[in-house]
């Protein structure tokens, strides 16, 4: 397949990386520009859990380069999605499907707002722990899952096939129907680990190893899964703190995106991530303070080191 890969920082760069090593033609989108030129010169390092290999990718800062795709990764932050929907359009085909995957909630919704809802589907991606080591060059300490499902659902053949590339390229792959259950029990686990990493600058084994955060980290999770429930979303388990430590665990040394974001001060996901459960909460009639300070402090945080 000819697939491009808008928003390549650490996931979309895992994502580059293994379906270039199976044989894809693979372009990588980003606006880095010293990340594209590096991918140029050198081609993409991707190391970690995976192994270690440099592979040979199309890499451009526009779209257009690329010309129609057979899929398209949409792999930017949520706050950058509308922005990267609308400079993908040259990428599409008549039937290309954009895969959206980002934290937290909303992300799939405002790509399906530009491209369409029937030209969307929703990933969710558990486990991997991503970071760049630098310009043309990605590590991540974990490969656990790859949760697809079309935006409006149930799952169809477009997405099996889509699902086959991604099972080719060495990823562990589940189907959904239902995509709130794919996107709120990925958030679940965010939430215990992104704010409270992020505000303590520590990786997910110090939040499980020190019994305040632990608690913090289960509070986050807990008030997560109630949200959930209340709007109705059907959950493959029912021990919320059990599940999100098990998750953690997997992945001991990661630091999650939020953290990462506030060491480059970078503005984080916060507001959609932690800070979507007293959002959605608040409408559901349930509360969430733990969510809400959490949210808070890393924006206090922001703020004070100036992240743009």
């Amino acid at each position: 397949m000819k697939i491009a890969i808008v928003g390549c920082g650490a996931m979309g760069s895992v994502y580059a990386g293994l379906f270039a090593a199976a044989g894809h033609e693979v372009w990588a989108v980003d606006r880095w520009a010293e990340h594209v030129e590096a991918m140029r010169k050198n081609g993409l390092r991707l190391e970690g859990k995976s192994g270690d290999r440099t592979v040979k990718v199309h890499a451009t800062t526009d779209a257009k380069d690329a010309g129609p795709c057979d899929l398209v990764v949409l792999a930017t932050k949520a706050m950058h999605v509308a922005a990267a929907a609308e400079s993908l359009k040259p990428a599409l085909g008549k039937d290309t499907p954009v895969l959206s995957i980002q934290n937290g909630l909303g992300g799939p919704d405002r790509a399906a707002e530009i491209l369409g809802r029937e030209r969307v589907m929703v990933g969710v991606v558990g486990g991997f722990g991503a970071s760049m080591k630098g310009p043309g060059h990605a590590h991540h300490n974990g490969m656990e899952l790859v949760r697809l499902g079309e935006f409006g659902g149930p799952i169809t053949p477009r997405l099996k096939k889509v699902e086959e590339a991604w099972r080719g390229a060495g990823f562990t792959v589940k189907l959904f129907d239902d995509i709130d259950q794919l996107v709120w029990e990925k958030l679940i686990c965010n939430c215990a680990y992104s704010g409270p990493c992020g505000l303590m600058e520590c990786t997910i084994r110090e939040v499980l190893d020190d019994p305040s955060l632990s608690k913090v980290s289960a509070d986050c999770a807990s008030e997560a899964y109630a949200v959930a429930k209340a709007k109705g979303v059907k959950l493959g388990f029912d021990a919320p703190v059990a599940y999100v430590r098990d998750f953690g665990a997997k992945i001991p040394n990661a630091r999650p995106s939020v953290l990462l974001d506030l060491m480059a001060r970078r503005v984080s996901e916060i507001d959609v991530i932690n800070g979507s459960i007293p959002r959605v909460g608040g409408q559901l009639g349930v509360r969430a303070p733990v969510n809400a300070t959490v949210t808070a402090l890393v924006k206090a945080r922001e703020a004070r080191l100036g992240c743009r």
